[in-house]
């Protein structure tokens, strides 16, 4: 006695259904995927062997380009209005530490003012992101 199932296993499974559900899942991620670009201030980190990461919490981070531009979250700021923005924003927060996020190239004159910006402002403390050099 010949069973069904014998006669049908010489018989490879349809593969389309599931290389169709591939394919609409494929289109699926690639429209629902965002691809933006960060808009901020090209910046080159200087290096210093004395750099810490910071811890958990999540200070308020002020970019500072190498022309003199200041920037908060991508927004431009004055020069002349840093000091107010800060207070505004700092106001908000339960950390009121300012990081400084500055090209390699900086003045010390742009950096003083930042610094003196943010102490104006009601920071707790003023940190300069700097990154570790590579080991050779």
């Amino acid at each position: 006695m010949q069973f069904e199932g014998t006669r049908r296993s010489g018989q490879a499974p349809n593969l389309t259904p599931l290389i169709d559900i591939v394919f609409l899942l494929l289109v699926f991620f690639m429209l629902t995927a965002h691809f933006v670009q960060d808009e901020g201030l090209p910046i080159e980190l200087p290096e210093a062997l004395s750099a810490v990461s910071l811890d958990d919490k999540q200070p308020l981070e002020v970019g500072l380009s190498e022309s003199g531009e200041i920037s908060i979250a991508g927004e431009h700021i004055a020069a002349d209005a840093l000091s107010a923005h800060l207070s505004g924003l700092l106001a908000d927060r339960d950390e009121k530490r300012v990081v400084i996020r500055g090209d390699a190239g900086v003045t010390l004159g742009d950096s003083v003012r930042v610094i003196d910006a943010a102490r104006r402002a009601g920071a707790s403390g003023v940190d300069i992101v700097t990154e570790q050099p590579e080991r050779p």
